[in-house]
């Protein structure tokens, strides 16, 4: 007796990737119309670079002791023996295009945008992937706060125009490396005795950066935190007017805003300006058992550019929660540590996964576009014709559906109920012999039948009543 084939092993999506389904996909490119509508109004032209770079680039530029270079990269070697990484954040590949292109020579400052994929080996969590998209903003080539606040203007409208009112975004000064040296020995000084009571990773921060300690959100070096000296009181003049400059921005654009002096972010390149924007995200009650790993607090990346949400609810908690939705600031020493000129720079990134979470909950996503008429027709004469109807509907503007493949009009009618069509449009072999139609109404059935030299005429009236 012959042994049964073994079924095919189903093959699924890598871990802490996802698809975006049709269904999906009306929100996502309303938010993108968003974007580019946005980020072009104030001057922000779009940018593409590859979805891998050298990996030098982010050791340089990103800080060879970050958690995004030492734990998160996706990194390989050719074949031709280059060593290459998946991009983990957007801002180095703009500095290094910046370079390579001549960027520093064209009218400045240089503005632009991009949304796509980047790509960290981190632990999966609601809104947090290892392919996950990003929108940034950057400013190359301007030293004023007036750019630090444009950036994050933009993408405060961009919560307003999502109906996202109730935000705070909090901000530091994080200095320029004559007055953070001073503040750094202070910094090694006040935890140098505290060292054994802080967490693995902060252990190592000590070593590194003393400065990222203040970054880490384990709830015991966040209370060694507490005592912690701040950098504010040690700005230089010049810091110190960048900054106060920025907050009167902030209070002419009337963005809420809030200091938080042990902000200071994980990427190595930021100088200066520092930000990240929350928004109240509310607690929906549940009336089904809540699993253990649904109340697992969402750990901080402390490198992620569009940062993650910092607290988690209790099961009773039904309060709104903060979740970070933006971030960015100023990177003035980026553009050399890779090999250019000095640069004045700055941005900020915010993920596109978690924004369209938030959208979701908040009931605000997009209704999916209904297309006006749907296409149904009998026999092989009248399928062929439906391609050139169909071209003449698209020319004017005519949104329709089909269903070529299916023969049964009933099962044609079905779907076209289904997708939301106002009227069908009904060809057999005796109208496409005839160059007639049969115009039904999907609501009441009512149907006529007209020329085809008549149709899209016809349909335009119809769809303007």
């Amino acid at each position: 007796m012959a042994r049964p084939k073994d079924k095919p092993k189903m093959i699924q999506r890598p871990r802490g990737t996802h698809d975006v389904l049709p269904p999906e996909q009306p929100i996502w490119e309303a938010v993108r119309k968003t974007i580019r509508e946005l980020s072009r109004f104030y001057g922000f032209e779009r940018i593409e670079t590859p979805h891998f770079e050298m990996t030098d680039l982010f050791t340089t530029g990103v800080g060879e002791a970050t958690d995004i270079v030492t734990k998160q990269m996706y990194s390989f070697k050719t074949r031709g023996g280059d060593q290459l990484t998946l991009r983990p954040e957007g801002t180095a590949p703009v500095a290094r295009a910046f370079i390579e292109h001549g960027m520093m020579n064209w009218p400045q400052p240089i503005k632009v945008f991009y949304d796509g994929s980047f790509f960290r080996h981190e632990n999966p969590q609601r809104g947090r992937y290892r392919e996950f998209h990003q929108w940034g903003l950057e400013v190359l080539g301007d030293d004023g706060a007036v750019a630090d606040a444009e950036v994050i203007h933009v993408f405060t409208l961009f919560l307003r125009e999502w109906g996202f009112k109730d935000f705070i975004v909090e901000v530091n000064s994080i200095g320029c490396p004559a007055c953070r040296a001073p503040f750094r020995a202070q910094l090694t000084q006040y935890y140098r005795s505290k060292v054994r009571g802080l967490c693995k990773d902060c252990k190592e921060r000590f070593k590194e950066n003393p400065l990222r300690l203040l970054d880490c959100t384990e709830e015991k070096c966040m209370q060694v935190k507490k005592g912690a000296p701040q950098l504010l009181d040690k700005l230089c003049e010049a810091c110190r007017s960048h900054f106060k400059l920025l907050l009167e921005f902030l209070e002419e654009l009337q963005i809420p805003y809030a200091l938080n002096p042990h902000l200071v972010r994980g990427l190595d390149y930021y100088t200066r300006t520092v930000f990240e924007a929350y928004v109240d995200e509310p607690i929906k009650p549940s009336a089904e058992p809540i699993s253990p790993e649904a109340v697992v607090p969402e750990e901080k990346s402390a490198d992620e550019e569009a940062p993650a949400p910092v607290e988690a609810p209790k099961l009773e908690d039904k309060s709104p929660r903060r979740l970070a939705v933006f971030g960015g600031g100023r990177y003035d020493n980026l553009v050399e540590l890779v090999g250019g000129k000095s640069t004045p720079a700055c941005g900020g990134a915010l993920g596109l996964e978690r924004f369209i979470a938030l959208v979701r909950e908040a009931g605000r996503a997009p209704a999916e576009e209904k297309p006006n008429v749907f296409l149904v027709q009998l026999g092989e004469l009248a399928r062929k014709k439906s391609f050139r109807i169909m071209e003449e509907l698209r020319a004017a503007g005519i949104t329709m559906a089909e269903s070529l493949g299916r023969d049964s009009i009933r099962s044609q009618l079905k779907v076209g109920d289904r997708v939301g069509a106002l009227y069908a449009l009904i060809i057999g072999q005796k109208e496409a012999l005839d160059e007639m139609v049969i115009l039904r109404e999907m609501s009441s059935g009512i149907q006529e039948t007209i020329p085809r030299s008549r149709l899209v005429d016809t349909l335009k009236r119809k769809l303007k009543t």
